[in-house]
């Protein structure tokens, strides 16, 4: 098992990149979302990996970061979601928004990746609700911050304007950082958030 890699960039493409690792250029596919925040070709690059062998070959696939890496091997769990399914999933979804979409039940947003329709994103939110959780401070407002009625009040309006519950709730816990503030004041926020 190959657990990371690191090395030199050496190509970057549409949806791999080429690390030289001790004179070896080693294909590693890599979520589109993810180029944007890659190293300069020639430079030193380090992806937490899962390796795949199956019926086409050995794959690697490669991550800036380990919770990208744990999303992705819970998305190959789910029936109907292989590997590269789950990599588009990745491209379409950072793994953040992804675990926001699967908390809230947001399959439309899951079902904008390529190859994913809404039957496939529900089961996706089913298998994987119990399993995924938001590591950085628990955006979503089924814990004890649900007893926030400023968060939820802000969250329910901004979803009667519109706006998705997962694109909601990011914006919201994004600003929301006492519960001393008013809801008027958090939505306003939340909308400046979501808007740019």
């Amino acid at each position: 098992m190959i657990s990371y890699i690191k090395g030199k960039l050496m190509q970057v493409a549409q949806n791999f990149v080429v690390v030289d690792h001790q004179g070896m250029g080693i294909s590693v596919f890599v979520p589109t979302s993810m180029m944007a925040r890659l190293s300069p070709v020639g430079e030193e690059i380090f992806l937490h990996t899962y390796f795949r062998v199956g019926e086409d070959g050995m794959q690697l696939y490669g991550f800036l970061e380990d919770k990208d890496l744990e999303i992705f091997k819970q998305l190959i769990t789910v029936s109907g979601i292989g590997p590269k399914g789950a990599l588009g999933v990745l491209s379409a979804l950072s793994s953040d928004d992804l675990r926001i979409a699967i908390l809230s039940g947001d399959a439309k947003a899951i079902a904008k990746a390529p190859g994913v329709g809404i039957k496939t994103a529900q089961r996706v939110i089913i298998d994987l609700k119990e399993k995924v959780k938001f590591e950085d401070g628990n955006y979503l407002a089924n814990d004890k911050e649900e007893k926030n009625s400023v968060s939820a009040d802000a969250i329910s309006a901004l979803v009667s304007l519109g706006y998705s519950l997962s694109d909601a709730t990011r914006a919201v816990h994004c600003v929301a950082k006492t519960k001393e503030m008013k809801v008027e004041d958090v939505i306003k926020m939340a909308l400046r958030n979501l808007i740019g």
